[in-house]
């Protein structure tokens, strides 16, 4: 089918961590129902209010320059349609929206909160008496900049310690059913679920992404993961046009939140064939 509509797929530049593996699935899909996408960077020099439709997809350097991405996203969103939406991409860039999960009641993984230039972390990461723990800053994505060591260990709080000197830290108990089951992510398009997959940790690893040895494959998620998920994104500041939500078990085998991914998730289109195409339709009703 003849393209008669151009839409733009927002990626990031040469500093990504690894590259887009998947926008290919959504190009070719929007292709085939006479929708044309390109793929740029968030930070090229792009007229975007060109473009009906600027859909935010694999800008993986964003957290480096937030600043800059954010105001680059608030500037765009009032040009164009802009999804998500500007609001809950600002919500989703701080990870402290699981402080706000929390606060309503929706399961997350326990959490220590500290801000930039905390200097009593140590004391209080002694007092959450926390054995085997996480840490690592509140704007990152892939595991960037997390580290697991013993709360005891004098190297887990100088890791905490130097987060605190350049941003906001968190630090959670690690969430052992990571290793023996790994993480369940349930895909959104248009608010509607779309599919799921499982995410597992390479063995004696503890990160679920690929580029440190994690695998994925395709699951059904069960009825409370579906009840879970639908809960935490009824709390977003907006509808959301694609998510995922990231979920653990906890020990007395209630799921949690683990994260919300609302700004650049990587939605492994490739693991379910209709995937693309779900996508793909739900875009085409912001261009007619």
């Amino acid at each position: 089918m003849e393209a008669t509509t151009r839409i733009v797929l927002v990626t990031g530049g040469a500093t990504m961590a690894k590259p887009d593996p998947e926008s290919h699935y959504l190009v070719d899909a929007l292709d085939r129902i006479g929708v044309e996408a390109v793929v740029a960077p968030w930070d090229s020099p792009e007229d975007w209010a060109a473009y009906p439709l600027v859909v935010v997809r694999t800008p993986w350097d964003y957290f480096t320059r937030l600043p800059e991405f954010l105001a680059w996203a608030e500037r765009t969103s009032k040009l164009t349609a802009f999804v998500n939406p500007y609001p809950v991409i600002e919500w989703n860039s701080h990870k402290a929206y699981l402080r706000e999960l929390a606060a309503k009641g929706i399961p997350t993984v326990p959490t220590l909160w500290l801000d930039r230039g905390a200097g009593d972390g140590a004391a209080r990461l002694r007092e959450t008496g926390w054995a085997d723990v996480v840490v690592k800053p509140a704007v990152s994505i892939g595991a960037v900049g997390a580290l697991r060591a013993e709360a005891s260990d004098p190297a887990c709080v100088a890791h905490l310690e130097a987060l605190l000197v350049e941003g906001d830290a968190m630090v959670q108990p690690f969430v052992d059913s990571i290793a023996s089951e790994g993480e369940v992510s349930l895909v959104y398009f248009g608010g509607a679920f779309s599919h799921a997959i499982r995410k597992r940790p390479a063995v004696g690893d503890y990160r679920v992404q690929d580029i440190y040895g994690g695998t994925v494959q395709a699951c059904t998620p069960a009825a409370d993961e579906l009840a879970l998920a639908a809960a935490a994104l009824a709390v977003t500041p907006a509808p959301t046009t694609y998510a995922r939500v990231d979920l653990v078990r906890l020990s007395d085998g209630r799921p949690a939140v683990m994260e919300l991914e609302l700004i650049e998730p990587e939605l492994f289109l490739g693991a379910a064939p209709e995937a693309a195409p779900r996508f793909a339709e739900v875009l085409r009703n912001y261009v007619g």
